[in-house]
């Protein structure tokens, strides 16, 4: 055959051939999108954070809505959970701001503070660094706060380094990463390469603040001025603490045993009297505890293999462990 009459075939069979490949694409692309539409989406349903005598958690239940932010009546935690739209890792709600914590997936990974409203809609997204790991709001809903770990993924792994910020959501200002404001250990001004905080919790004024700060392998609870800009250390062995509603004292996790697999135990301290009280939790609980109210502390308690519950437990040492809600984690009300 010529040449001129294998082009002249070619120019006649290559609209055929295009046809044959745009109507496979189009088969292909229906029976894509029959696949796509066979599995819903979620949606979720609508929450209002603000609502008093409800708690608030990340469902971390089996199936659709796994790790979105749901609801329940505070009085009746057995009760059928209100789950949202709103995916997280990390979430903490207070006064009708919440802050969630989210990775995007894609290529290379981001991580984001979403803070949101009293109906979970985003107001704000700050773009951070790292595995999120701790979240934190103000009473008043004004001062919001966040850990992420930047290095390792544990308090249980040496060699691990976090970033925490802190936003102020009144005058929109925000601190990415704290380990720069003076620190004072035992009075003295302190300098170091290691300087580490996580588990910020916020006292109704919005100014007074506590966390942990770890430097030379010690841990230490700090008090923090935020109007001042310092920090200055209480005690030692004190991580991840929370404030309780009248501000007078911490719940906070203390190292009790070299063991890997039970390194803490929940702990409340007066902070007029620095005395500490064993709370009758006897789990190792890997949580930044919440207070249920100005008697009870709540908190996530792994299952082993995966997945955890919420549970309460009485803040003075007495009393036993209570489960509120199963396949539940980041409690707040």
């Amino acid at each position: 055959m010529t040449a001129f009459r294998q082009h002249a075939r070619f120019r006649l069979l290559a609209p055929v051939v295009a046809l044959l490949v745009l109507a496979g694409l189009g088969v292909g692309y229906s029976v894509h999108a029959a696949r796509r539409e066979a599995v819903p989406a979620f949606h979720g349903e609508p929450i209002d954070t603000a609502r008093p005598g409800q708690l608030l958690f990340r469902d971390t239940a089996p199936g659709a809505g796994h790790g979105n932010i749901a609801a329940v009546p505070a009085g009746g935690a057995g009760a059928p959970r209100t789950v949202s739209g709103l995916n997280c890792e990390r979430f903490y709600s207070a006064a009708g701001t919440g802050v969630c914590l989210v990775t995007s997936t894609g290529a290379v990974p981001r991580t984001y503070a979403l803070i949101v409203d009293r109906q979970l809609r985003e107001v704000r997204r700050v773009k951070l660094s790292g595995i999120p790991n701790r979240a934190r709001v103000s009473p008043s809903g004004r001062m919001v706060s966040w850990t992420v770990f930047v290095q390792g993924d544990s308090y249980n792994r040496g060699g691990f380094s976090t970033w925490t910020g802190i936003l102020d959501t009144r005058t929109g200002y925000a601190v990415l990463n704290i380990e720069d404001i003076p620190l004072f250990i035992d009075g003295h001004r302190y300098r170091a390469s290691d300087v580490n905080f996580w588990g910020v919790t916020f006292a109704a004024d919005d100014n007074r603040f506590y966390a942990t700060v770890t430097t030379k392998g010690k841990t230490y609870l700090v008090q923090g001025d935020y109007g001042k800009w310092e920090a200055h250390t209480l005690r030692e062995n004190a991580e991840c603490p929370s404030l309780s509603p009248d501000g007078t004292r911490v719940v906070f996790k203390k190292r009790v045993s070299s063991d890997a697999a039970r390194p803490w135990r929940l702990h409340v301290l007066d902070l007029s009297t620095m005395r500490e009280t064993p709370l009758a939790e006897p789990a190792s609980v890997d949580d930044q505890a919440a207070w249920f109210d100005e008697h009870t502390v709540m908190y996530a308690r792994s299952r082993g293999k995966g997945g955890s519950d919420v549970w309460a437990v009485p803040a003075d040492g007495t009393g036993r462990p209570r489960e509120l809600i199963v396949d539940a984690a980041s409690p707040s009300r």
